[in-house]
């Protein structure tokens, strides 16, 4: 299962190790439940995940998934449950994730320059075409969109040249 790229930076770990909770009573008996992910924010809390769409979360699921919220309660955690990504969401990540190898960041000139350009949120394609010839900056901007130093909005619509895209501390969203 892979995991989607969060809109915070406050997650610092996300392991994809089992682990299981058994023996609180349910409808049927004594329930048992492995959640998908357990993370661990910036800030040191953890927060156990369960994905699921909502259109299959079933009367018995529903139960298990308060009875985990309770028990992380009990621990000092947090449970979400979380559905399907949003598709343009999808897309825009999978998109970027062609990026995200250090290899497409190693022109520092050109970062440094993007990170000027885009100071003022603007238009991807003109802030681009204002550093160099695109065919060199667009893998660098790409890159710096992965690693959340330049941001957009990727939830409204497909990444494009009229994306605004600024500086992820002076974010466009």
């Amino acid at each position: 299962m892979r995991c989607c790229w969060t809109s915070t930076r406050a997650w610092w770990g996300l392991p994809r190790s089992r682990f299981g909770c058994t023996g609180w009573p349910g409808e049927r008996g004594n329930a048992r439940h492995a959640p998908d992910f357990f993370a661990r924010r910036g800030d040191g809390t953890g927060v156990v995940l369960d994905v699921r769409a909502d259109d299959r979360v079933k009367p018995e699921d529903a139960e298990v998934f308060a009875a985990m919220a309770r028990a992380c309660e009990v621990v000092g955690w947090s449970f979400q449950r979380v559905g399907t990504v949003a598709p343009v969401l999808a897309a825009n990540v999978r998109w970027l994730s062609r990026y995200r190898h250090p290899r497409c960041g190693r022109r520092e000139d050109v970062a440094a320059r993007l990170l000027e350009v885009f100071a003022t949120p603007r238009p991807l394609l003109d802030g681009a075409a204002a550093v160099a010839d695109t065919l060199v900056v667009l893998p660098v901007l790409y890159h710096l969109l992965w690693r959340r130093v330049l941001a957009a909005d990727l939830v409204s619509a497909p990444l494009g040249s009229s994306s605004v895209v600024g500086r992820a501390d002076r974010s466009p969203r």
